[in-house]
């Protein structure tokens, strides 16, 4: 019913190479007809794809005018001025400097934006950060040394005639009628 495979799973992280004859293939026992093969016999030499979305990176000798637009992720650690815009998430590293109008969906702050910064979901400003212009998003969070100078507007709002008391369709100085 089972076979014994000799290997490691592909889980394992190895200690330490072992030193095996070249001429002498590991053994690993060929799997049954019908049956799904063994995780090890896939060759370990061959590097694994990054299981998630691409990063994208401009360095400190980046220096940009104009309308910056990415889809999933990008970390800024040069200049920027002008606009920035994605559904993604934007990291501004220590060294960048932006004058922008920023719209994405995260937006982490470890460097310094002048310029208004709009999220859909969150915007961290980190203990190195420096931020002059509003914020509105989902969710703020501001770490301690952390520099922001202007208006913030956290949270969606419950809808406002669900949550003002109804008024009487009279004005309040009007005298009642007896």
């Amino acid at each position: 019913m089972f076979k014994k495979v000799i290997g490691r799973r592909p889980d394992e992280v190895p200690e330490a190479p072992a030193a095996a004859p070249a001429s002498t293939p590991p053994s690993v026992s060929a799997p049954a007809a019908g049956s799904p093969p063994s995780p090890v016999s896939a060759p370990a030499s061959k590097p694994a794809a990054p299981a998630g979305p691409s990063r994208n990176v401009l360095s400190t000798d980046v220096d940009i005018k104009g309308t910056v637009k990415f889809t999933n992720d990008l970390v800024v650690d040069g200049k920027i001025e002008g606009e920035i815009a994605s559904s993604g998430n934007l990291t501004v590293g220590e060294n960048a400097r932006l004058k922008a109008e920023i719209k994405c969906g995260t937006v982490v702050v470890y460097g310094k934006v002048h310029g208004n910064i709009a999220a859909s979901d969150r915007v961290d400003l980190k203990s190195s950060a420096e931020v002059v212009g509003d914020i509105k998003a989902k969710t703020l969070a501001i770490e301690a040394g952390a520099i922001f100078v202007g208006k913030s507007t956290v949270g969606t709002p419950s809808t406002p005639a669900a949550s003002e008391p109804k008024k009487d369709d009279k004005p309040a100085n009007a005298p009642a009628k007896a």
